[in-house]
């Protein structure tokens, strides 16, 4: 695949975890355009395969790994499976997250009428379901924190590596309506700079990216029409994003590839890189 730069990442072994979905299959075979050995990592292991063969059909090294990102057990599993195919991980990339509907109101605003219950069907701040919040914390904090356990130990004993979570614009600025999702990103950001610190003495370097909007398999019915038309929250975003427009994948990879290599990042830890089109930065006015 095209990349906007190449950085030497030969004999390195990078395992991407969510790597079957659509952004983080193109961070997979950037990395393995750039010489890496790529262990795809997804709970689906159909889409886990299909980009690992398509790097392999693209002269790059690839494996598929079914991984749960919540199970310590899998966890172990798929880094024995990677260590005795391609070596031990020395780029992870936790890219495995999510929201929940039930972690979702149905409104921006709390209305006064909204709190007595009288609207049907209508999910307010009160209505938020613990299972669905704690689904979505599990999924964005655990799923960062869990895979980390379990695939740095041996960063740690080669004295070098590197980590790069996924956080979110969310992080900085939290929507409407998605309060489970907008605060476990910012448990994201927050826990990458806290490894940061922990892991600096160690040689493993702590990083993350946080992309704005960008239109994925998990968010299309959020924003685009079955016609293929915007959403009036796709409308709203837009205007909202100085650059008036979304994300493509490959607007990820600069700052990817920056952060994977040594030689152009090797004293960059703990930062938390916006990658949202000015989404962040606008106060609306």
């Amino acid at each position: 695949m095209n990349v906007p730069f190449k950085v030497d990442l030969t004999d390195k072994v990078a395992l991407v975890t969510g790597g079957g979905g659509v952004l983080c299959s193109t961070m997979a075979q950037a990395l393995a355009t750039c010489g890496a050995r790529i262990a795809v990592a997804d709970l689906k292991q159909e889409a886990a395969e299909a980009v690992a063969a398509k790097i392999r059909q693209a002269g790059g090294t690839a494996i598929s790994v079914a991984c749960n990102v919540l199970e310590k057990e899998s966890l172990a599993a798929a880094n024995e499976k990677v260590k005795q195919e391609l070596g031990s991980v020395d780029i992870l990339i936790n890219g495995a997250g999510g929201n929940h509907p039930k972690g979702t109101t149905s409104l921006e605003y709390l209305r006064k009428e909204d709190a007595s219950g009288a609207v049907k069907d209508l999910v307010t701040f009160y209505d938020l379901d613990p299972k669905g919040i704690e689904f979505v914390f599990n999924l964005n904090f655990l799923g960062t924190l869990l895979p980390t356990q379990a695939f740095t130990r041996e960063m740690v004993g080669k004295g070098k590596g590197t980590v790069i979570n996924i956080s979110s614009m969310n992080a900085f600025r939290p929507l409407t309506k998605i309060p489970a999702y907008s605060g476990a990103k910012a448990a994201v950001s927050n826990f990458t700079q806290w490894m940061a610190v922990h892991f600096s003495k160690v040689g493993v370097r702590v990083n993350a990216i946080a992309p704005g909007f960008f239109v994925t398999d998990q968010n299309r019915s959020l924003l685009t029409k079955p016609d293929g038309s915007l959403t009036p929250r796709a409308n709203t975003i837009l205007a909202h994003t100085p650059m008036g427009k979304f994300g493509e994948p490959a607007d990820l990879l600069g700052v990817l590839l920056w952060l994977t290599s040594d030689a152009a990042s090797g004293f960059v830890t703990g930062v938390v890189v916006p990658i949202d089109g000015g989404f962040a930065a606008f106060s609306g006015v």
